[in-house]
């Protein structure tokens, strides 16, 4: 699953890494949990831009906001054909952008955070969706879920499923409302090779959402009890 990330860049970076046509607000977040509005890319009369939206996916047909709550993730496997994702899954896809994913691993009897970013230290994306979902005022929410699927190597020895990372190059056939071709949809949900991402583990502080700041993402041994 993926139930915490990182996104420590500015709003220039994020439109020249996703060639978007609007800027957002850049501020760094060390620790994005669950509820939160989160940055998202999405392709809109064939530009793409950059919108909040709520974690935890509304599909257009709930009848109240909570099961936001269960739809924090889709599995690759099955988004296709979930009443909460199909729809989406056809016509409303996107990236979230992310510089790295918080999993824990249970070590000498506790859980032990890993930060998981790319080796390069760069940005990438986990692929998503989205949804619009009308209050009984008539006031819209935009909300939004990450596709997760089996870990690769780098990710398996801390937990068995990760996000999907599509690389750059696909990111337009991913984005595009009009493409249809589900076989080729799902074939871009598979894990993203180990070579990837790198893994250290972190302060406990990202347990705690309330805790966003820099030292959430020292490795350990590094200054950070």
């Amino acid at each position: 699953m993926c139930g915490r990330y990182n996104l420590v860049t500015d709003a220039q970076a994020l439109v020249d890494f996703f060639e978007v046509v609007n800027l957002v607000d850049g501020r760094p977040r060390y620790n994005i949990a669950p509820s939160q509005d989160v940055v998202v890319v999405r392709q809109q009369q064939g530009e793409r831009k950059l919108a909040y939206m709520h974690w935890g996916l509304i599909p257009f047909w709930a009848k109240d906001s909570t099961i936001g709550r269960h739809t924090i993730n889709a599995r690759a496997e099955t988004v296709a054909e979930k009443p909460a994702f199909r729809a989406a899954f056809r016509k409303r896809r996107c990236l979230v952008p992310a510089t790295g994913f918080y999993e824990w691993k249970r070590e000498n009897g506790r859980k032990q955070p890993y930060n998981i970013r790319a080796a390069d230290g760069g940005l990438f994306a986990f692929a998503g969706l989205w949804e619009q979902w009308k209050q009984d005022d008539d006031t819209v929410i935009e909300s939004c879920t990450i596709i997760v699927t089996r870990a690769n190597e780098t990710v398996a020895p801390i937990h068995d499923r990760m996000p999907v990372i599509p690389p750059a190059d696909s990111y337009q056939a991913w984005l595009d409302p009009g493409n249809q071709d589900q076989a080729l949809l799902k074939a871009m949900l598979e894990p993203c090779p180990s070579r990837w991402l790198s893994a250290d583990p972190v302060s406990t502080r990202v347990n705690n959402p309330g805790n966003d700041d820099p030292d959430c993402l020292v490795p350990l041994g590094h200054g950070v009890a």
